[in-house]
């Protein structure tokens, strides 16, 4: 890795910002931060031409149209920055010999299964965003098979909108709320996830393939809430729904569980468990 030149996109998002705060020091490369306004990927025909004035050894996907709901009406869009703009790195990066990493989602598979999935599981995206998501993987496969995929799911980060900031919000502002308690997964805690970001990187250790990470567990949207609640000593009413009672453009996946046997097995690394990850990260909320 010394002497190497590492870009990232997506570098205003919560893993992009993420993987900037790890990195901004980094002595041993040259890091490269690309918001929308330094890649556009929603023009795909100006990718390889932007990268080749770069000219990086990595590239560390992590930018996508990740709106689930926008993606269903937005859908020519959602297709340029998931999978046109994804397959225009892929082929930079293979006739480059530069390593790709690229960041994909739960969100490819149907979840339909009580399971916590393994990478070989069959594929069937039920939206569109997921659908976008697994045209970028197959695009990565078909022209950079030297590629890394890595699979989340319920992201977060203090970096960002999503999901704990936003019950922050509304429990520090109401005494009542209502949180879907039938869709069942593990959240992942940004930092986490670029914490194995970079240390694929730096090992050395590089083998190309699909794999899943999350944190370790197995809640649902309602049990977050309420372990966000208890744990930043709010006082406030969580009262559990069905997913019927909270209707969506996007439909969702009912369970998002993954198996990190094989993350675990082929990088050497632990998974930590969500209760702990999600009170690092209210730590350091707190203390911003």
């Amino acid at each position: 890795m010394k002497g190497s030149k590492i870009v990232v996109t997506g570098s205003s998002g919560q893993l992009g910002s993420e993987l900037r705060d790890i990195w901004h020091s980094n002595e041993s490369a040259e890091m490269i931060f690309l918001d929308r306004h330094g890649l556009d990927l929603a023009q795909p025909e100006l990718v390889q031409t932007i990268l080749e004035g770069y000219q990086p050894d990595i590239i560390i996907h992590s930018a996508a149209f990740t709106a689930v709901d926008l993606a269903e009406t937005e859908v020519d869009l959602a297709n340029k920055v998931n999978h046109l703009s994804t397959l225009e790195i892929a082929k930079y990066a293979e006739s480059n010999g530069c390593k790709l990493i690229y960041i994909s989602t739960d969100y490819v598979f149907q979840g339909n299964v009580d399971l916590a999935l393994d990478e070989h599981y069959p594929t069937d995206p039920i939206n569109v965003y997921g659908y976008t998501k697994r045209k970028g993987e197959l695009a990565i496969e078909l022209h950079c098979p030297d590629a890394i995929i890595l699979r989340t799911a319920w992201l977060y980060s203090t970096f960002g909108k999503n999901f704990v900031k936003t019950m922050l919000d509304l429990m520090d502002t109401r005494d009542e709320i209502s949180v879907v308690s039938d869709q069942i997964g593990t959240p992942t805690y940004a930092r986490d996830l670029a914490e194995l970001i970079k240390h694929i990187v730096e090992s050395g250790n590089w083998v190309p393939g699909i794999y899943h990470y999350s944190n370790e567990g197995r809640i649902s949207w309602y049990d977050f809430a309420v372990k966000i609640r208890d744990s930043s000593g709010l006082d406030c009413r969580i009262n559990p729904i069905p997913s019927s009672n909270f209707p969506t453009p996007a439909k969702r996946p009912h369970f998002s569980l993954l198996s990190k046997e094989k993350v675990r097995r082929t990088f050497g690394i632990d998974v930590p468990q969500w209760e702990n990850s999600l009170e690092k990260m209210l730590g350091k909320l707190s203390a911003q």
